[in-house]
């Protein structure tokens, strides 16, 4: 009986320390119901999700087409090994998924096969990814005003230099005087 009592000697039971239910929060009741539904939908014991699905599925991409040329382009691994769109994916297994100059690390956490909400998602999922670059607060460079005409030659080379493109006009000119 003193082994289930705290040390205080208050009475009270301390709760196991189970690293799964210690860091779950409790989520609120639609979210739960989510999961819920996601977890009946998904693969039983044995089964298993193909990589493009799951990506699809988790919101790491729009749409599973986009998920399966993603993976033939060679955009997407698993613990660091190219895979096919149809890679059988396991709880645990690192993806790595470039997409639009960012590459984005998860560590799956729970296999699902339909899409599901974006907090469900995330919780089928540890993100292990840096952090975005910051967006430029300026804008892009070289961006004309509608209606301001065709570009003087003094423009034209204001519009290079601001692009970093200042050899590109006396490589055409040298290119232009070659016999």
């Amino acid at each position: 009986m003193a082994s289930e009592q705290d040390e205080g000697g208050n009475g009270r039971v301390a709760a196991p320390q189970d690293g799964a239910a210690a860091t779950a929060a409790a989520p609120d009741p639609k979210t739960a119901a989510a999961i819920a539904a996601a977890e009946a939908a998904g693969p039983q014991h044995g089964e298993s999700v193909r990589v493009d699905s799951w990506i699809w599925a988790v919101r790491l991409i729009k749409t599973r087409s986009l998920g399966a040329t993603a993976c033939r382009g060679g955009h997407v691994r698993v613990n660091g090994e190219r895979v096919k769109p149809a890679y059988s994916l396991r709880v645990g297994d690192e993806v790595r998924l470039r997409q639009e100059g960012r590459e984005r690390i998860v560590v799956v956490k729970r296999l699902i096969r339909k899409r599901v909400g974006a907090p469900v998602a995330v919780q089928c999922y540890v993100d292990n990814s840096p952090p975005p670059p910051p967006r430029e607060a300026v804008a892009p460079a070289g961006v004309r005003d509608r209606g301001t005409g065709r570009p003087t030659k003094r423009d034209r080379r204001e519009l290079e230099r601001l692009r970093g493109l200042e050899g590109l006009s006396s490589s055409r000119r040298s290119a232009e005087t070659r016999p």
